[in-house]
């Protein structure tokens, strides 16, 4: 009997490697991955683009009026312009007293800026550095302060200055705004003070320099960056405000733009022809500063941000 034996198997080496008909793993979830990012891509543009006509469409529609004539307006408030004149604006310029208001305003705007600028950086310095309670407190009493509305304090302010004799003043006005703006001032230059090594500091006690010598000579210079972001916010509210030289200037040579621009607008009849030439006027130097001093304002905002 003989018997037969079988060949031995032999073991097939099989191909690992990804062909190019089979489909990797995890493919699809890729590719739907960069559809949806492809999608919200453009959603994104979409609402930017929705997002720049509200506010671009307001200003394009207040110029075009500002240049067309009242008959003009009045066949077609939201037609297309046929006839452009600059008569608008050289009325406007003459009644609201241009030149002078618009002195008015950047004396008030700068000696606000000026007070707040040093009067919060002075005060935040110790709250930044001295860890006790009261100056948590004090802190938090400057924070409450920043949600507190004009309105609610112009009564009392009123009456304060009044009593002071500062109404009708320029150094009245200046003191409500400063009054107003310093703690969010406080807030500002707080929070990046904090975030300054102290090792500056006491490295500069190692030298012989006293408190206020390492503020002038060591903080102060690198508070360059948030005093740019709040000197833009405050002046852009200062030249924009209305309330104020409302209510505590009564003199008419004493008033600012936005007054004058204001005394334009009757409780019954409104014209656009007069009142936008005045609006646009009132902001115009504010819109030539920020444009030619554009690059230091957005280089102020950006180091503030990524200061750390």
């Amino acid at each position: 009997m003989t018997s037969h034996t079988l060949p031995p198997k032999t073991k097939t080496k099989t191909d690992t490697r990804p062909s190019a008909s089979r489909p990797r793993a995890g493919a699809a979830p890729v590719r739907s991955g960069t559809t949806r990012r492809r999608i919200l891509g453009g959603l994104g543009t979409v609402l930017l683009c929705l997002g720049v006509l509200v506010f671009v469409l307001p200003f394009v529609f207040t110029v075009l009026t500002s240049l067309r004539t009242a008959a003009d307006v009045a066949r077609a408030p939201l037609g297309i312009p046929h006839t452009f004149t600059l008569k608008n604006f050289s009325a406007a310029f003459s009644q609201i007293h241009y030149g002078r208001s618009a002195l008015n305003t950047l004396l008030i705007t700068g000696l606000s800026c000026l007070s707040i600028t040093v009067l919060g950086s002075l005060a935040s310095y110790p709250l930044a550095r001295i860890s006790q309670g009261w100056s948590t407190w004090v802190y938090r009493l400057f924070i409450v302060g920043t949600s507190v509305p004009v309105f609610v304090v112009v009564a009392p302010l009123y009456l304060l200055m009044r009593d002071l004799n500062l109404l009708d003043n320029y150094a009245g006005v200046v003191f409500v705004y400063t009054a107003m703006f310093l703690p969010v001032a406080v807030f500002f230059y707080t929070s990046f003070i904090r975030s300054i090594p102290p090792d500056l500091e006491e490295a500069a006690a190692l030298d012989g320099c006293g408190a206020l010598r390492t503020f002038f000579t060591v903080i102060l210079p690198l508070l360059r960056p948030i005093t740019s972001t709040l000197l833009t916010f405050v002046s852009l509210q200062v030249w924009n405000d209305l309330i104020v030289p409302l209510v505590f200037l009564q003199d008419p040579d004493k008033r600012t733009v936005m007054v004058n621009a204001y005394s334009f607008i009757d409780p019954h009849t409104v014209q656009p022809t007069t009142l936008f030439p005045a609006a646009l006027l009132g902001v115009l130097p504010l819109f030539l500063i920020f444009v030619f001093l554009q690059r230091h304002v957005v280089a102020g905002l950006s180091a503030g941000a990524v200061k750390s």
